[in-house]
């Protein structure tokens, strides 16, 4: 058997991918609820001074940093591109077209950590280079 068949099939993916499908299409209903209403949200400290960095916690933390990625940047669109899955883990690693509110798009790389636990995402974790954001947001 394929292992990346199977790996596909996995009920920790198929809730991953779910998350990125909801993001694509801006359905926060339906991106909720994949998340645990406790679920911790987190972003890089190097975010705050654009509202965006630390710790947001349940469904109302994650619908404010949703409404805050406007007023940062004009658009987003994240590529997955791969899956690593370790028990309660999913790993993903992928680019983002960002683009800047002045209408500078750059694809920039990610890595997303989302533990999960009785069907639900209970932790998600945006892991990227601040500094070229920062260049980006700045442009």
């Amino acid at each position: 058997m394929n292992p990346d068949a199977e790996l596909e099939r996995s009920p920790q993916r198929i809730l991953v991918q779910a998350a990125y499908e909801a993001f694509h299409a801006r359905d926060v209903a339906a991106l909720l609820d994949i998340l645990d209403p406790e679920v911790q949200w987190v972003h890089p400290d190097g975010m705050a001074d654009y509202g965006l960095g630390g710790t947001r916690t349940g469904h109302q933390g994650v619908m404010g940093f949703l409404a805050r990625v406007p007023a940062v940047v004009a658009g987003m669109r994240l590529h997955p591109q791969e899956f690593v899955e370790s028990g309660d883990r999913v790993v993903v690693f992928g680019v983002r077209d960002v683009t800047s509110v002045s209408g500078r798009t750059q694809r920039l790389k990610f890595v997303h950590s989302w533990t999960l636990r009785d069907g639900r995402a209970v932790r998600m974790e945006d892991i990227f280079d601040t500094v070229l954001f920062h260049r980006l947001i700045e442009s």
